[in-house]
C-alpha cells in the first residue's frame, strides 16, 4: 500500500525518482506532418495566457520515465486520456456511490460522480483561469481506487488488512503499477499528487493549513469532489425516500437554495467569487492564493455535510445492505487471502506480493461481480439484496 500521507512525503518521494518535462523540440515533429507542431505550439501559447498562480504543463515535476512529448496534446491532456481508457475507470460504471447495486437507473454510481466532479472542476478552473486538462485529469483518476460497496467497503476492507486500505492510495497505486499490465500509467507529478491528496478529513475541510503545497488545480477538485456527492446524493437520498426534501436544514436551503440546481449554482459561483485572487487578476499582498468559499456558504456546506453523514451516510452503513456489504468483504478477503491460488493470475504478477494480490483483486470487484462471487462461497450472503428499493 502506498503510505504517502503528506504533501511533503510525496514531493520528496517524487523529486527522488522522477525527470522534468522537456519542452517539446520542433526538430522531432515528423517531416509530412509539420502543422502538428503548430497544434502544440497553440496549445502552449493558450497556457501561457493563463494565470501565474496555474500549474502550466511545460513546466510540469514530470514523470518517471521521460517521453516524446506529444505534437497534439498537453502533458496533462495525455494524463487524461491514459486514465480514460484504464479498465479501473471503466468498472467505476458498477460501483456504489451511496446505495449499494442499486436496482433503479437513475443512482448516482461512481462513474456519474466522477464526471459530475470533472464538469464542477473543469467550470470552477476555467472561470479562475487555471489549467483546465489537469483538474480533469484529476477529476477522472480520483476514485479509481474504491472498493465495491463504496466507503462502507473501503472501510471494511481497511479494518480487514494489516497495512490499511485507503482508496486514494489505491488509486494512486493503480496509476502507479496496476493498470498498463502492471507497467502502470507514467503520469505526471501534477495528476498524481491531485489523485492522492484529494480525500477530506469529516468536518471542515476547508481550512488553509489541509492545502498546503497543493496546486490550485488539485484545490478544485478537493472542493469539487463534496460539491458534486453532496448534491447527488441528496438526490438518491430523496429518490429512495430516505430523506425527505423538508428535513434539509432551514439555513442550508435559506443559503444554498431548495433544489439540485440551485445548490449547486450557488456553491460554483461562491467558490468562483471567493477564489478570485487565482486569477490573479487582482493584487493579494503577495499571498499564495487558495480555492476557497465565503463564510456563509462555507458554514452551510459543513451543515449539509454534517445532516449527511448523521441521517444518510452513517444510518446506510448500519443498515442491512451496509451490513451485508461489511459481510460480504470479510467473507472476499477470508476466502482470498487463504486461497490465493485462486486470485487471476494477473494480479499476483501486478501486484508484486501475494498479500497486495488479494487487496487488489478485491478492492477492484464492482459491486455486482463481487456479490456473484460471495454468493458461490456462501449461498445466500447477498439475500438482503433481492429485496432492494426499486425506484427509477
Amino acid at each position: 500500500m502506498v503510505q504517502l500521507d503528506t504533501v511533503r512525503e510525496f514531493d520528496h518521494d517524487y523529486a527522488r525518482r522522477h525527470a522534468p518535462i522537456k519542452r517539446p523540440d520542433s526538430s522531432s515533429a515528423p517531416a509530412t506532418l509539420p502543422q502538428h507542431h503548430t497544434v502544440i505550439g497553440r496549445l502552449l501559447e493558450r497556457e501561457e495566457s493563463l494565470s501565474p498562480h496555474a500549474t502550466k504543463s511545460i513546466e510540469s515535476q514530470g514523470r518517471r520515465e521521460q517521453e516524446q512529448p506529444s505534437p497534439v496534446r498537453t502533458e496533462f491532456q495525455r494524463d487524461r486520456d491514459r486514465i480514460l481508457h484504464t479498465n479501473a475507470f471503466r468498472r467505476l460504471k458498477h460501483k456504489t456511490q451511496v446505495f449499494i447495486a442499486p436496482q433503479g437507473d437513475h443512482y448516482a454510481t461512481r462513474l456519474t460522480h466522477t464526471l459530475e466532479v470533472s464538469q464542477i472542476a473543469r467550470t470552477i478552473a476555467r472561470a479562475l483561469n487555471l489549467n483546465e486538462d489537469l483538474t480533469e485529469a484529476i477529476s477522472l483518476g480520483h476514485d479509481m481506487g474504491h472498493t465495491p460497496f463504496g466507503h462502507i467497503g473501503e472501510d471494511e476492507l481497511s479494518k480487514l488488512h494489516p497495512a490499511g486500505y485507503r482508496h486514494n492510495e489505491q488509486s494512486l497505486r493503480l496509476v502507479e503499477q496496476i493498470e498498463n499490465e502492471g507497467q502502470g500509467l507514467n503520469l505526471t507529478w501534477e495528476v498524481r499528487q491531485g489523485i492522492l491528496m484529494h480525500s477530506k478529513p469529516q468536518g471542515d475541510f476547508l481550512d488553509r493549513s489541509l492545502v498546503e503545497g497543493l496546486t490550485l488545480e488539485s484545490q478544485i477538485v478537493r472542493i469539487s469532489d463534496a460539491v458534486a456527492y453532496l448534491n447527488h446524493d441528496l438526490g438518491d437520498a430523496f429518490r429512495a425516500g430516505v430523506l425527505s426534501e423538508d428535513s434539509v436544514p432551514d439555513d442550508v436551503i435559506d443559503v444554498l437554495g431548495s433544489s439540485h440546481p440551485q445548490r449547486v449554482d450557488t456553491m460554483v459561483v461562491d467558490i468562483i467569487e471567493s477564489s478570485w485572487a487565482a486569477t490573479g487578476f487582482s493584487a493579494n499582498d503577495g499571498a499564495q492564493p487558495t480555492i476557497t468559499m465565503s463564510d456563509r456558504c462555507r458554514s452551510a456546506l459543513n451543515t449539509l455535510r454534517d445532516f449527511m453523514f448523521r441521517h444518510m451516510y452513517e444510518p446506510q452503513d448500519k443498515g442491512p445492505h451496509g451490513q451485508t456489504a461489511r459481510q460480504v468483504m470479510r467473507l472476499l478477503y477470508g476466502h482470498f487471502n487463504e486461497n490465493r491460488s485462486e486470485i487471476p493470475s494477473e494480479y499476483s504478477a501486478r501486484s508484486k506480493s501475494e498479500d497486495a494480490a488479494a487487496v487488489d483483486f478485491i478492492s477492484g470487484m464492482t459491486d455486482h461481480y463481487a456479490l456473484g462471487v460471495a454468493e458461490g462461497l456462501q449461498p445466500g450472503v447477498a439475500a438482503p439484496f433481492d429485496s432492494r428499493w426499486t425506484g427509477i
